[in-house]
């Protein structure tokens, strides 16, 4: 964590009746956990912290006598240097869960013999021993037996080791619990102390704990071993991997210097926009993928080349081992990351891990771990998983892969876990039966575009460039991407929108206007250009030219298509480069093979440094273009097309388009469609016809017979028949519109047809849009209306939804002409102000309202302001910061409630129980002080269902009132 409290977190703790001293332990930076006995019955009492010379006056929040255990809140941050912020523990709360002895437990504390100048100074003292579980099972007591008599018994019979009550009893990092009592007759060799686990589960404890550190309930961590070795080690351990993760490189930025090169990721990580799986009839809300993670704790997250899924890992792993991430990520803290990046595997040859190799899996600095650490640690649930690149593993090999990841979260049930993919590149449901949830990186909108231009250029001007010559620049491209609708659709992943800035901010705003066109340029503005405008001659003692560079790399990016890999040794690469060399002597001449691989190490800026002798090309991507360069060069068209029906292949096809001749870009086209024909796969057929058609796009001139094929092929797959097919056709975008077939065919057909129109957008898509609509399906293109103009939409495709129809609205350009649509159901996600929802939604009997993803409403009072006497279904999901629901009462038509990560403890659900005629509550994933919810607050409506999800049927009280209208799912 960045901010550990002073030893431990001990504190000292004083009566405030009779200066009676004991000790206690920091839970968060303001809140106190200590004895009960302490604090002789006080309302309040003082705490002493190492490093800090005052005391400080704490009122106790929470009391219990039976248990011995109170817990203080102070009016500041008790930890020396800081002030309080959003709270989460500075500890990890922990539960024993063996039988067995527990061996190198810690007692760390104040107790009485440890007092200095005549008792006037407190010193704290450690104790190491070994907990009992079996000692004090009946008692409800954790027993821990010192490991030697620490000292004798005063002569007053008092216990030397008085003070120590409160004291904190630690399992490496874990907290355990606290110490209560040293009982007689044992030599003060024995300890007995109240286990977190009780304390967790005492009455009252967790509302008091989150109503004082507005934070989430307390997670307890189940211990089943642990040695000496294994803190210090996991100290290690999060340090490596801060090393490691902390900073990125960011395209365009290396020729400015290391300094704005490397970004910190908390400067270069975007929290980008992800979709789940559509409910039936309603549009999934996108939401930032972060607060998606929140709430599933597995994910297989789908995403293009460059959309940001290995900066989304790093990210993960280097604040989660931190103990950083907020507050709605806050169970990940303190959790141990496992990176397992399988492309490095692949380019060491190592298969895939075991729980005693997942340390290692990521190359890290930093010693062995203790044998049987990572064991021990998936055992006890503290392990977070995340598998980057699950599509670098050859088709062959995913059923190992599969095999692998389900036997290793079978066998640690508990181990939360994110893994990457390319959109296609593992069917759908591919990990569901292992309880993974999907979600699909989505493109970077306007907002998210403009955001990441100003980070880019805010790192440019760290170098000491001409600031103002920068911020115009800056203004410029934005101003660009506003009025070029087709740049600003190539910026829509990350490394393509850091492309454009570097390649704007060289050519001093001249932009090329192809994606193929983009990459060509941004190789010939790092291969040597970079060292021409810096007048560097032969740097590392060797000069070549661009084309000298892009020979090279090719070489090399080809042989690690074709090996199905993307990282390389430097054994491995020195074999390629040698066996390049000898047709280019100018350049052999000036230096050994190794002294070339240097080169283009350091000068090239697409080659980098991994892991320790472990490289790989700044980007998949750039591999990609270069390796087609070098298939197209040396005329092997036909062995690119054998490997067509092969998913990994699929960008150097694309991309070899852009390198073809006019003789030789026919042939790929005709391959492509050949490959298509012979498959009975309607997928696949779709795939390869969809790439032949955007390989045509690439061709200045190509056959008006050969451009008719090309129709023909993709109008036979046309309309798709799954999403996986609408996802395909809608990569040619207003290609495909002309050959969509008119409305009136299957209804099962010409739903997706919908898809597709709604996929691609844009005012081109508006006619067929509007032929669906007066169809009949207006309602299901109406989901879709952010993708199309507002108000053109408006006036051609929602005129034609009826007035019971459902509008699905997120900006604030189409909650403005609501007013001119008379529709009664109305969907809202985004962030409006509840004054912005009244003027837009007034004036209208409301009888469907969503209210979702929105963090300005705090309350619900919106619908006091509304005409709600008609509303008979009401939906709020994903609203972080709503706590008061109170507005719920006095709904007298609503039928049907759906509330979603929003609070349902006993003031929401009274306010529920307030709806006269609600017939059916469904709560997901509901936000619960203590883990529990009760139900018993709505046994007085009659006949009411309710249906939860993600609460453990032992956490729901008052269910049996219920009988079988209730429904718990997972």
């Amino acid at each position: 964590m960045t901010r550990r409290p002073p030893g431990r977190g001990v504190v000292a703790v004083h009566s405030q009746r009779s200066g009676q001293q004991g000790s206690g332990v920091l839970l968060t930076d303001d809140t106190v956990l200590t004895c009960a006995h302490v604090l002789e019955a006080g309302f309040s009492a003082w705490a002493s912290v190492p490093g800090r010379r005052d005391r400080v006056l704490c009122r106790v929040v929470w009391s219990d006598q039976q248990l011995d255990a109170a817990l203080l809140q102070a009016p500041e941050s008790l930890i020396p240097g800081t002030v309080t912020t959003l709270n989460t523990t500075t500890v990890r709360l922990g539960t024993i869960a063996t039988e067995r002895p527990l061996p190198d437990c810690e007692i760390v504390g104040f107790p009485r013999v440890q007092r200095y100048d005549e008792g006037r100074r407190l010193e704290s003292d450690q104790y190491t021993g070994t907990v009992l579980p079996l000692a004090g099972l009946i008692r409800r007591t954790m027993v821990l037996e010192l490991d030697r008599a620490s000292v004798t018994e005063r002569d007053d019979g008092a216990s030397p080791l008085a003070g120590l009550s409160g004291a904190p009893v630690f399992a490496g990092s874990g907290l355990l619990g606290i110490v209560k009592e040293v009982p007689r007759g044992r030599g003060h060799q024995r300890v007995e102390c109240v286990p977190l686990s009780a304390i967790v589960a005492g009455s009252g404890f967790t509302g008091a704990f989150v109503a004082a550190t507005g934070g989430l309930p307390p997670a307890l961590t189940a211990h089943t071993r642990h040695t000496s070795e294994d803190s210090p080690y996991e100290e290690e351990y999060a340090e490596a991997l801060g090393a490691a993760y902390r900073r990125t490189k960011v395209f365009g930025l290396d020729e400015l210097g290391r300094r704005a090169s490397e970004w910190d990721l908390d400067t270069a990580y975007l929290s980008l926009e992800a979709a789940t799986a559509k409910e039936s009839g309603r549009a999934p809300v996108p939401q930032r993928v972060d607060d998606l993670l929140a709430t599933r704790p597995r994910v297989l997250l789908r995403g293009d080349a460059g959309a940001g899924k290995t900066t989304l890992v790093w990210w993960l792993a280097a604040h989660a081992a931190a103990g950083t991430l907020g507050p709605n990520l806050a169970e990940l803290n303190g959790l141990v990351p496992f990176v397992v990046p399988l492309r490095s595997l692949r380019a060491r040859g190592a298969g895939f891990p075991s729980p005693a190799e997942l340390p290692a899996a990521a190359g890290l600095v930093v010693d062995a771990a203790p044998a049987g650490w990572a064991g021990r640690v998936l055992a006890a649930g503290r392990g977070l998983l995340l598998v980057d690149g699950l599509d670098e593993v050859p088709p062959e090999d995913r059923e190992a892969a599969h095999a692998w990841l389900s036997g290793l979260l079978a066998r640690h049930p508990r181990t939360r876990c994110v893994a990457t993919v390319r959109p296609l590149a593992v069917e759908p449901d591919w990990l569901g039966a292992e309880h993974f949830e999907e979600l699909t990186l989505l493109p970077m909108r306007d907002q998210d575009v403009e955001a990441f231009v100003s980070a880019w250029h805010d790192a440019a001007r760290l170098d000491g460039e001409d600031p103002e010559a920068l911020r115009s620049l800056e203004r410029d491209l934005l101003q660009q991407f506003r009025h070029n609708p087709s740049l600003s659709e190539l910026a829509r992943t990350p490394l393509l929108c850091a492309v454009i800035c570097a390649l704007h901010r060289l050519r001093e705003g001249f932009l090329p206007e192809t994606r193929w066109a983009l990459y060509d340029s941004a190789l010939q503005m790092l291969l040597g250009a970079r060292d021409d405008r810096r007048r560097i001659d032969a740097p590392d003692g060797i000069r070549m030219s661009v084309e000298e560079h892009r020979q090279l790399l090719q070489r090399l990016a080809a042989w690690l298509v074709r090996g199905g890999q993307t990282e390389f040794t430097r054994e491995q690469a020195l074999h390629q480069l040698g066996r390049v060399l000898p047709g280019m002597p100018r350049v052999q001449a000036q230096g050994t093979t190794a002294d070339v691989l240097t080169h283009l190490l350091n000068r090239s800026g697409l080659l980098q440094e991994r892991t320790d002798d472990v490289f790989q090309f700044a980007h998949r991507t750039f591999q990609d273009f270069l390796a087609a360069k070098e298939f197209v060069e040396d005329d092997l068209l036909s062995e690119l097309l054998r490997h067509a029906h092969e998913q990994q292949w699929h960008d150097v096809l694309l991309l070899a388009a852009g390198h073809c001749s006019r003789r030789e870009l026919p042939a790929l086209v005709e391959g492509l469609l050949a490959a298509g024909s012979v498959t009975r796969k309607r997928d696949v057929k779709t795939t390869l016809y969809v790439l032949a058609a955007l390989c045509a796009q690439h061709a200045a001139w190509l056959s008006e017979t050969l451009h008719g094929r090309v129709r023909k092929a993709v109008t036979s797959v046309v309309p798709p028949l799954n999403r996986e097919q609408v996802t395909q056709l809608a990569r040619l975008g207003e290609y495909v519109l002309p050959l969509l077939p008119e409305p009136g065919g299957n209804p099962r057909s010409a739903g997706k047809v919908v898809e597709l129109i709604s996929s691609i957008g844009g005012a081109r898509a508006l006619p067929p849009a509007e032929a669906y609509a007066r169809a009949g399906l207006a309602e299901a293109i109406a989901l879709h209306w952010e993708q199309f103009p507002t108000e053109e939409f408006a006036d051609r495709v929602l005129s034609h939804l009826p007035p019971e129809g459902s509008l699905f609205l997120s900006r604030r350009d189409q909650l403005a002409v609501l007013g001119r649509l008379p529709q009664r159901r109305i969907a809202v996600a985004g962030g409006f102000s509840p004054a912005e929802l009244v003027e837009g939604l007034g004036g209208r009997t409301l009888r469907d309202l969503t209210l979702a993803a929105d963090p300005s409403l705090t309350g619900l009072d919106v619908l006091r302001h509304l005409d709600v006497r008609g509303l008979r279904y009401l939906s709020v999901q994903f609203c972080a910061n709503l706590t008061d629901l109170r507005a719920l009462t006095g709904l007298g038509a609503l039928e049907e409630l759906f509330l979603c990560s929003v609070p349902a403890g006993r003031p929401a659900l009274e306010a529920v129980s307030g709806a006269p005629a609600l017939r059916q509550l469904r709560l997901r994933d509901p936000q619960l002080d203590d883990g529990r919810l009760d139900l018993s607050p709505l046994h007085a409506v009659p006949g009411l269902n309710v249906i939860v999800s993600g609460v453990p049927r032992k956490n729901v009280l008052g269910r049996t009132a219920f009988g079988d209208r209730l429904l718990l799912e997972p």
